[in-house]
């Protein structure tokens, strides 16, 4: 129904930021990556939105990008995932790590997000597997896998997962060994700040 909506930030809440469209003020729903990347005052944003009716419920929702949009449509025609759900599902991981995690069967890596346990991550591994085609899902995958131990290790060293977490995403996926990644980001870190 509403697909784009392009206007001005005039306020930014914990869940969710003012939009003003020809002097209405939207309220719209997003994720927390979404959030940090704006902050009002702002001259001029456009949101790829998703319009939620429930009974005598309407919300909309918003993302930077539209296949963050996709995903999270996706991601609501999951029984049991309502948009809430589907944003902490979005904050958890990049959309593509979050894509290759359904496409290679990795419900461990989707139950990192708060409120999905094991036969939840199952279902939307069920629902969604045929329907997202990713073709670096196999890749990805062993990076996170990579990124995980890495995070556990350095969280054991004292560090804080945001910043261990911004750290691992300016490595990219180039080395491919723990060791490797571990040094990398170590000497990331020592030259924060965040």
């Amino acid at each position: 129904m509403i697909y784009t909506v392009t206007g001005k930030i005039v306020e930014r809440n914990d869940n969710y930021l003012v939009l003003e469209v020809f002097g209405f003020g939207l309220k719209v729903f997003a994720n927390n990556c979404t959030l940090a990347k704006l902050s009002p005052p702002r001259t001029e944003v456009k949101l790829f939105t998703f319009f939620y009716v429930r009974e005598e419920q309407f919300e909309l929702y918003g993302f930077l990008k539209e296949e963050e949009l996709r995903l999270f449509e996706m991601l609501n025609t999951v029984a049991g995932i309502g948009p809430k759900t589907a944003l902490a599902i979005l904050d958890s991981d990049s959309v593509e790590n979050v894509m290759a995690a359904i496409i290679e069967r990795r419900a461990e890596l989707l139950t990192k997000t708060s409120g999905i346990g094991q036969k939840t991550a199952e279902r939307i591994i069920l629902e969604l597997h045929n329907k997202i085609k990713f073709p670096k899902a196999k890749s990805l995958t062993k990076t996170m896998d990579l990124n995980a131990e890495v995070e556990e290790a350095l969280v054991s060293l004292g560090y804080r997962r945001s910043e261990i977490r911004k750290a691992l995403e300016r490595l990219g996926g180039g080395s491919r060994k723990v060791e490797e990644r571990l040094r990398a980001a170590l000497k990331i870190l020592s030259n924060r700040p965040f």
